[in-house]
């Protein structure tokens, strides 16, 4: 048979969880292929890159769709657990786990961008989002889609680094967006210890008279608040710095967003889905999987005939 379309994915793979231990996407790529009966030629078809497997991607696609709802959560990289909604929707016997179904949950209404007016005419219409946009709108919707979960991505493999290579990363992130670009010697990773509050340094002219200051925290929980922008502050004042950039992979409160408002240097705050973006945007740590060129007709040529 060939490979179904990836929602028919979803329920052989929740039901994989329901024994509510760990599973790998391995596990979760190999129970779709015994519950479909899938022969060699089904599993190694390609997706039109041709860089990737059906079952793969379609595997991938699954898992993010039960992520988002909150049918399972990600344990590690590539290991995931049921939720307690995930069992609760097991009880109910469904006979399929696709989108119209997952629009139940809040969390899926705003991964699918669906606004309550939408909504409500899709319910009534039985259409889904696609259905109603033109196919450009379509197009975009689902560019944002594949790159929110890039981003996701990539914030979980930066998590699983240490302190120091994060800081390495923003270095490079800053370099690639052309800020001291002109030369290698442009930016300066600070020791580990004794930094005072600096972890890094970048020369936005050849001579280093004018140097932007950055503090990179790569915390998995809670947020920066107003006591870290105030060091933060501090160690720009002893420098008599008037530029600084403070990037975390979580989020700042309003309390921190506030202050650095009021303060006199010129600080920029970048929190982890910022950062993830600029990641994308600037291409480090991503690759291009593949491109499509979108044509149209080119009035000026027929008009010259």
């Amino acid at each position: 048979m060939s490979v179904p379309e990836f929602q028919s994915f979803m329920l052989p793979i929740l039901k994989l969880f329901e024994d509510k231990k760990i599973h790998t996407i391995k596990e979760c790529k190999e129970i779709v292929i015994k519950y479909f009966s899938l022969n060699e030629e089904d599993i190694k078809n390609l997706v039109p890159s041709g860089k990737q497997t059906l079952v793969e991607n379609r595997v991938y696609w699954s898992l993010t769709y039960l992520k988002k709802s909150v049918l399972i959560e990600s344990i590690n990289r590539g290991e995931y657990r049921i939720t307690d909604r995930g069992l609760k929707l097991l009880n109910t016997k469904p006979e399929r786990i696709d989108k119209k179904l997952l629009s139940q949950y809040r969390e899926y209404r705003i991964f699918s961008n669906q606004d309550e007016k939408e909504e409500t005419f899709i319910k009534t219409n039985e259409l889904q989002v696609s259905e109603v946009i033109t196919p450009e709108e379509n197009i975009d919707q689902i560019y944002k889609k594949i790159n929110d979960q890039l981003a996701e991505d990539l914030l979980e493999i930066i998590l699983e680094k240490d302190g120091y290579y994060f800081e390495r990363l923003v270095m490079d992130v800053l370099i690639k967006m052309g800020y001291g670009n002109f030369r290698n010697e442009a930016k300066e990773i600070t020791k580990k210890s004794n930094d005072g509050g600096i972890d890094g340094i970048i020369n936005q002219d050849k001579l280093g008279l004018d140097k932007i200051y950055i503090q990179a925290k790569r915390w998995k929980d809670g947020v920066v608040g107003r006591p870290e922008l105030q060091k933060f502050v501090g160690a720009l004042s002893e420098r008599q710095a008037i530029k600084g950039i403070f990037i975390t992979t979580s989020d700042f409160t309003k309390e921190a967003k506030e202050y650095v408002e009021k303060v006199s240097q010129n600080i920029i705050l970048i929190n982890g889905n910022m950062l993830s973006k600029l990641m994308i945007e600037y291409n480090v740590g991503v690759q291009i999987n593949y491109t499509y060129e979108i044509k149209k007709i080119d009035n000026d040529y027929f008009e010259m005939i």
